[in-house]
């Protein structure tokens, strides 16, 4: 991807932040990452989905928390931005928080890390669950399960409540939960009216100015477990609109998660944009245009 001649604040797994002065610059590129590490393939308008998808619901959630937005319409974008047509769909100008290194993860269904920790414990994040539960199963109620942000080259830690209380201080901590939870259940009504089940989502937040926002992405097939509702089937794994095909691909072929990943095939890179684009077109119901 085209470099912008900016100053490059902070470059993650997707998305690289430049930093505007007053404000900041996020660009959400066509990387992939999977089990914490970049992959060498990248996905055509993959950054231009996640973008605009979180750009929708961080209108659609304002009313629980007020996010990081300033504008996301390249159109709008100071006259120094224009000449780099590729940010159009795919960046968004927003507030300078600081931002709270814990990831808010909510999940209604036992997925995933959820549904192995289960397995062996019948809880999740030190949360006691009702015996009997499948794979896939819903949850008698939504869950607050965080984990730690970890720098670049480390593994987030999965945490209990009391130990992200300790990290952050308990009336951040408290915040936080409600926060996500309130999220949580506001999308997971709306995607479900669409025919997609949210079976679980991560979020992250900043501090800026005296209070809390919203920042980063939300509810995009990277940050969530997209499923169809029309094939929903409790007991087994879902075949999900979201990152997850990749990463049951990279389970599928055994990859240790400790080397150099793998490149992907062709067939698995076409098939992962369409999953993204459908996801989108599903919730937003608006085609995207490629």
């Amino acid at each position: 991807m085209q470099k912008l001649n900016l100053p490059l604040f902070h470059s993650g797994k997707v998305r690289d932040v430049y930093d505007l002065g007053e404000n900041f610059l996020i660009v959400s590129t066509d990387r992939v990452s999977a089990f914490d590490y970049i992959l060498s393939d990248e996905i055509a308008h993959k950054g231009e989905v996640l973008n605009q998808l979180s750009a929708f619901w961080f209108s659609k959630t304002e009313d629980i928390i007020p996010n990081h937005i300033i504008s996301a319409n390249f159109e709008n974008f100071p006259s120094e931005l224009q000449k780099y047509g590729f940010l159009r769909g795919r960046s968004m100008i927003v507030k300078k928080a600081q931002r709270i290194d814990i990831e808010c993860i909510v999940r209604g269904y036992l997925a995933g890390s959820g549904w192995k920790e289960y397995q062996k414990s019948k809880s999740v994040s030190s949360i006691a669950l009702p015996q009997g539960l499948k794979e896939s199963s819903k949850l008698p109620f939504p869950i607050f399960t965080p984990s730690s942000k970890e720098e670049k080259g480390k593994h987030d830690e999965n945490i209990d409540f009391d130990e992200m209380s300790k990290r952050i201080g308990a009336e951040a901590a408290e915040k936080l939960r409600a926060f996500s939870i309130a999220l949580y259940k506001k999308a997971s009504e709306y995607a479900l009216s669409k025919g997609i089940i949210i079976a679980d989502s991560k979020f992250e937040f900043g501090f800026y100015k005296d209070g809390i926002i919203l920042i980063d992405e939300i509810f995009t097939p990277d940050s969530s477990r997209f499923w169809e509702l029309s094939k929903y089937q409790e007991g087994k794994p879902q075949d999900s609109l979201d990152k997850q095909f990749i990463r049951d691909y990279l389970e599928k072929i055994k990859w240790d998660k400790n080397s150099k990943p793998p490149k992907l095939p062709q067939e698995i890179i076409e098939k992962t944009i369409e999953k993204y684009i459908g996801a989108y077109s599903i919730l937003t119901g608006e085609k995207f245009n490629v």
